[in-house]
């Protein structure tokens, strides 16, 4: 079952670029991949906010053109791209939750587990702050938002997003979802569709730094908490364990993830975002260790 899924989306992928070559989109010319290489075909399971954000559309076009890979992008919460990769159908990872990420690799699912770049999350709401969060600690601004009653979107996914506003609500002593009061929206939808439904409901929401700011032209929400050391926002590369999956493209895998930590590649994600938005939307951390994150 879990190898027929994979197969479907390798076979979707395909389908999907023969119909592009025969509307004539202009794909990229890439290069063949190496005679070593027995699959060019790649499956990534990443976060919506790498997709959201757009840094995906810069990278992977990047990475199909110097090596010849043809990737599968499937965008999705980090709870559910570790869920692909535990199930063998993903080749490679991007994700953001660390303590997830090191029970999968404790679980011998991962073979290799690469620090990419972070950013950060912040709290957005309406320009008034009802609920009063500004310059309060993330504890103290979830347990303000819930003592007001002030609308808030959760994206409710398991995404790493989720993950961390799951934390501030432990750390809260509070627990919405099982309440579930009018007040706390649920999505079940990525980061991007998720701001929209805030801004819709005029509602607060936690979100990583770099989708807000791809997205703010369109909303009418306020950063009003930021800056805080437990709001950072890591991202790894990690290569799901041949040894568990055989079909697993492991070469194609350690391709991707030595070339997202490239120091090339590391210096456009250096860049992205700052001729549009006047800073980075993410921060290169591949020469660095976790433990000089904090983590």
């Amino acid at each position: 079952m879990k190898l027929t899924t994979r197969n479907f989306l390798l076979t979707f992928g395909l389908i999907l670029a023969i119909a592009l070559t025969a509307c004539g989109s202009a794909a990229p010319t890439v290069a063949l991949v190496t005679e070593s290489s027995a699959n060019p075909n790649l499956i990534l399971a990443t976060t919506t906010s790498t997709q959201d954000s757009g840094l995906l559309d810069v990278l992977v076009p990047m990475f199909e053109a110097q090596t010849g890979y043809v990737v599968q992008t499937i965008a999705v919460g980090t709870g559910e791209a570790l869920k692909m990769g535990e199930e063998g159908n993903a080749d490679v990872l991007l994700v953001h939750a660390p303590s997830s990420e090191v029970t999968f690799m404790d679980g011998g699912f991962g073979k290799d587990r690469m620090l990419v770049m972070h950013n950060d999350f912040i709290i957005v709401g309406p320009a008034d702050d009802p609920a009063g969060i500004k310059d309060l600690g993330p504890k103290d601004a979830f347990l303000a938002i819930y003592n007001a009653g002030a609308n808030f979107v959760s994206r409710g996914d398991d995404s790493g997003t989720h993950k961390k506003e799951v934390s501030f609500w432990k750390k809260a002593e509070k627990d919405p979802a099982t309440e579930k009061p009018e007040w706390f929206i649920e999505t079940g939808q990525g980061m991007g569709a998720s701001l929209t439904v805030a801004s819709e409901k005029q509602a607060y929401i936690l979100t990583d730094r770099a989708t807000f700011l791809a997205n703010k032209a369109n909303l009418q929400l306020e950063v009003l908490l930021e800056g805080n050391n437990a709001l950072l926002n890591v991202y790894h590369v990690i290569t799901v364990n041949p040894d568990k999956w055989l079909a697993v493209n492991y070469e194609g895998a350690m391709a991707f993830a030595k070339f997202i930590t490239d120091p090339a590649t590391q210096a456009i994600i250096a860049e992205f975002g700052v001729e549009k938005f006047g800073q980075p939307l993410f921060y290169p951390d591949a020469d660095k260790t976790d433990a000089d994150l904090g983590l």
